[in-house]
């Protein structure tokens, strides 16, 4: 069964769940960079550190074949980086060994929970929930960000090679979805009930529904219900 969302599955960020999906979707995205021209090589490295619980993360390294000089590090940031300061400290410092080779650093976010990574001014800029920030090394005080909402599919991005190599465009749904089906999450997920990350949301969903209808008395339960459906169900294949 495909997942019930149109791009990433905020299911997928508990304990048990995440480090199912990142290996499962690091294949995915390694596999699909095999396609690179041949003066690529691609591989797949792990992050490494202890926040309560030991954590092994693998990140994307591109290189140039001729001497294994690395390019660009496609790194996909974790709850454990977005909550906890062992794995925040943890994933920038890898960003930061990658600046210091003169490499493209692209940051895939599909976390919900926790504080951004990157810091940059967010001002004029729309509301979302998912991201891929790409830094250039040739502009390295500019961002490319490539947004989505959890009611919209993940974005395509343009992904940077060696300065005088054509972008590559990544389809990051596509491998979202290609990640979900190998590991076969729909049949590991109940989605009869909304994981905890998805609380506050419905509870403000819920809330806008109940001030619609005059602000009732007594239809808490039945509010709570038409928000769940209006955050994921429409979205169910028929």
């Amino acid at each position: 069964m495909p997942s019930p969302f149109p791009g990433m599955d905020p299911y997928l960020e508990t304990p048990e769940l995440w480090p199912l999906f990142q290996d499962a979707f690091a294949a995915c995205l390694s596999d699909t960079l095999r396609s690179l021209p041949g003066q690529y090589d691609v591989r797949v490295g792990y992050r490494l550190y202890h926040s309560e619980l030991e954590h092994r993360e693998p990140y994307i390294e591109i290189l140039r074949r001729s001497d294994q000089g690395l390019i660009t590090l496609l790194d996909v940031a974790t709850p454990s980086n977005k909550t906890t300061a062992a794995g925040r400290d943890a994933y920038r410092s890898r960003r930061q060994q990658a600046k210091a080779a003169g490499a493209n650093h692209v940051e895939i976010d599909l976390v919900l929970q926790g504080q951004p990574l990157l810091d940059y001014s967010r001002d004029g800029l729309p509301a979302w929930d998912y991201a891929v920030t790409v830094e250039r090394v040739s502009h390295p005080q500019r961002y490319e960000i490539y947004t989505a909402t959890l009611a919209r599919r993940l974005p395509r991005f343009r992904l940077p090679l060696e300065a005088a190599e054509r972008d590559s465009v990544l389809d990051l749904n596509a491998i979202f979805e290609r990640s979900y089906d190998q590991a076969e999450f729909g049949k590991r997920i109940d989605y009869a009930n909304p994981p905890a990350i998805l609380h506050d949301r419905i509870a403000v969903a819920a809330y806008y529904l109940w001030q619609q209808e005059g602000c009732p008395h007594g239809r808490d339960k039945e509010h709570w219900a038409k928000a769940v459906e209006s955050l994921w169900r429409p979205s169910q294949p028929k």
